[in-house]
């Protein structure tokens, strides 16, 4: 006769043997369940493509999407928020555009409020409306886009406050709420705009001198000085901002300056999108490895980022290139290839245009 004790047994170590079989990623992919769409596999490799030069940020946002993904964010805040820190054009807003492509499928899906517009004290009614008697109070206007910032049950919504540090402290203080508290009560209205399913990003420049220098980058890196620009930089952030705006915030995260190395990179993404518009032309631009590291040599400075990448591609290779194809337009429709030898003093440079 079989006992109940006996099968209860065999049913317990049953179901151990089962679950020792089951690798963790698999028992995570059976328990927990998201009512967030995004793909975390796609999110880390996105963020490795477009995100050159900045590996711990890149790791930094992908502990935010995993947190972001299990669901276990306060209700009572928005899901998260960072303060982007870091020099000009090394990737701050760029990394908000990426977390929007990734929560949203959009890059355009978030709502970017730019604070150097608001860097006076009465600018405060932009984000919270205007005063009770004042035009417009009723009607609860401000700069927030509460489509973008609502989301929807899947997608969150994305926010970014650009250039935080060059707002007014009236226009900071109105954004205490939002951050602790997930909500904003428009002044005149009443009307409550709910952040709670959102992320928000803030960017600044503050401490930027501390980043400026490639060869200082990799020097502080190497011994030990990395640690040491990091402190000076949070304690120039607290010293500017509030304690009680500086308290609500749940992440820092610092950009390095881009070394040539990363600028290459970029200007790979560069030349890779002006291939994208030049197929609808049935064109393609092709540069030899020489040529690329001379571009770079000549235009890249550190100081100024990505964006001296871009206007690089821009001055000497997009506008040479619009006047090729002005210029030889005849040629163009009866030849299938055409090679341009020392356009930039050094390497080659090959211009296609299929048949």
């Amino acid at each position: 006769m079989v006992f109940i004790n006996e099968v209860l047994e065999q049913n317990r170590k049953k179901l151990e043997a089962d679950k020792a079989s089951v690798t963790p990623k698999v028992k995570a992919a059976a328990t927990i369940r998201s009512r967030f769409v995004f793909d975390l596999e796609h999110a880390h490799r996105l963020l490795n493509e477009r995100l050159k030069g900045q590996p711990e940020v890149v790791e930094q946002l992908l502990d935010a999407l995993a947190f972001i993904k299990v669901d276990i964010a306060d209700s009572q805040r928005p899901l998260w928020n960072a303060l982007l820190l870091g020099p000009t054009g090394v990737g701050k807003t760029q990394s908000a555009k990426l977390l929007a492509q990734i929560l949203t499928g959009n890059e355009d899906n978030l709502c970017r409020i730019d604070m150097n517009t608001l860097s006076q004290s009465h600018y405060s009614a932009a984000i919270t409306g205007a005063p009770p008697g004042y035009v417009g109070s009723k009607e609860g206007v401000s700069l927030f886009d509460e489509a973008l910032i609502e989301g929807d049950l899947a997608r969150p919504g994305v926010v970014l406050f650009d250039e935080i540090e060059k707002a007014s402290d009236e226009v900071r203080m109105a954004l205490l709420s939002i951050l602790e508290d997930g909500h904003l009560t428009l002044t005149g209205s009443g009307k409550s705009i709910n952040f709670r399913n959102c992320v928000i990003l803030m960017t600044s420049n503050l401490g930027a001198r501390l980043w400026e220098g490639t060869q200082m980058g990799r020097l502080g890196k190497a011994l030990g000085v990395q640690r040491s620009r990091q402190q000076r930089a949070l304690q120039t952030i607290t010293q500017s901002f509030s304690p009680e705006f500086y308290n609500r915030i749940d992440r820092v995260m610092m950009f390095d300056s881009l070394s040539s190395e990363a600028a290459h990179d970029i200007l790979m993404l560069e030349l890779n999108q002006l291939n994208r518009r030049l197929a609808r032309k049935n064109c393609s631009l092709i540069l030899s490895t020489e040529v690329c590291s001379h571009l770079v040599k000549m235009g890249f400075t550190a100081r100024y980022g990505a964006r001296s990448v871009r206007r690089l591609v821009r001055d000497s290779i997009e506008v040479p290139l619009a006047r090729f194809l002005v210029d030889h337009a005849n040629e163009l429709n009866e030849a299938s290839l055409l090679n341009l030898n020392g356009v930039w003093a050094q390497g080659k440079v090959q211009f296609t245009c299929q048949s």
